[in-house]
């Protein structure tokens, strides 16, 4: 992927985490793997990055 694409991504992970911690702050969650499986990619893309800016 390039690197517009992972930030542009990172973007929208970011924002479904967000609505994910509040829902499951005020409600169950139907998936809660969901939300470390979206940690996880975020870390990921964020790893991708770094090595990227590295080279």
């Amino acid at each position: 992927m390039k690197t517009d694409e992972l930030e542009q991504q990172l973007v929208v992970l970011t924002e479904e985490r967000f609505r994910l911690g509040f829902r499951r702050a005020t409600e169950a969650l139907g998936n809660p793997l969901q939300l470390r499986a979206i940690r996880r990619e975020i870390a990921r893309i964020n790893t991708i990055l770094a090595e990227r800016k590295r080279a």
